[in-house]
């Protein structure tokens, strides 16, 4: 397989690795490197070195064997579903679109291998390590009138079950409150897929409502399990706005405590010691309730699903 990257006249003069690390998005500048040492030919078939300078306009080629992508959770309990739509609790760790890491083993695909010949769109997203209710709509109608209605969230309701590392609240004694704030993308992150509290004039406002219904306490550190009912739907809002209380969802490899957890994940390179100090293998952040008003009939549809039994039996065993 051969990935192909144009120069734009901005990146002309960049060293090789600077620019490759720069369009791969989530891998860090050791792993590009070594892809670099790999796979990377000029237009002309010349190998390239990570300290190669680019030209405007120049093709970078990556060659590399296909790979065989990591395996996912195969069951996909169906919660709801009519003639329009189906609701389903999707696993932890399953992407659901396609990506450069995933292409067969991905919600969407595996659902139209199920389903050959049905009509099936995604109608909003969750990341790869959230689990929990989304939707898929089953004829073009209804994907369009979904979406509308995500969109403008008037009638939608979201609300998510989360375990995090420390007790969130914005004043002492306040349990139940809401959280508002701009956010934006973190342009300083090289990954990309970072966002960070800004007033910046591309910031978004978003806005969450929490309840802490519990804390417990083990070898001196806090932890607190919390409902989030969302009133916006920003890139993740709840990671974010939590990381900001001081209190980063347990697992959290993006905005927990180590800055290196996200690229160390995304390379399969995370030590003893990186999985020690995360306690989870994913991040604690369940879609557990979705509300909205059917597209066809009118009528209000809820949609829940349980607690999934890894984020279950990990709040079990903190005593």
């Amino acid at each position: 397989m051969v990935t192909v990257f144009r120069v734009p006249p901005e990146s002309s003069g960049q060293r090789l690795d600077v620019f490759v690390q720069h369009e791969l998005r989530r891998t860090s500048r050791t792993r590009t490197q070594h892809i670099i040492k790999l796979s990377a030919y000029d237009e002309h078939g010349k190998r390239m070195k990570s300290n190669d300078r680019v030209r405007a306009f120049q093709h970078v080629l990556l060659w590399r064997d296909a790979w065989d992508e990591d395996a996912v959770p195969t069951v996909i309990p169906v919660l709801f579903e009519d003639d329009h739509f189906l609701a389903v609790d999707k696993p932890a760790n399953l992407p659901v679109h396609p990506s450069a890491r995933y292409h067969k083993n991905t919600l969407i695909n595996m659902l139209k291998a199920e389903r050959p010949g049905e009509f099936l769109s995604l109608v909003h997203r969750l990341d790869r390590e959230t689990s929990g209710v989304i939707m898929i709509a089953k004829t073009a109608a209804s994907d369009r009138a979904l979406k509308r209605q995500f969109e403008v969230r008037d009638d939608v309701e979201k609300t998510y079950y989360a375990l995090t590392w420390g007790h969130p609240r914005p004043a002492i004694g306040s349990d139940t409150f809401r959280y508002e704030c701009r956010v934006e993308l973190d342009t300083e992150n090289p990954y990309r897929v970072k966002m960070r509290l800004g007033e910046g004039p591309d910031s978004l406002h978003s806005a969450t409502r929490f309840t802490v219904h519990e804390t417990k306490e083990r070898d001196g550190r806090t932890y607190a399990r919390v409902t989030c009912d969302l009133e916006t739907g920003r890139q993740h809002q709840i990671r974010l706005h939590l990381a900001s209380l001081g209190s980063p969802i347990v697992g959290d490899k993006l905005y927990g405590p180590d800055a290196g957890l996200f690229a160390r994940g995304v390379d399969g390179e995370l030590t003893p010691e990186d999985v020690a100090l995360l306690e989870l293998p994913r991040h604690a952040l369940h879609a557990r309730m979705l509300a909205f008003t059917h597209p066809i009939t009118g009528k209000r549809i809820t949609v829940d699903a349980d607690i999934p039994g890894d984020l279950a039996d990990f709040w079990e065993q903190l005593g």
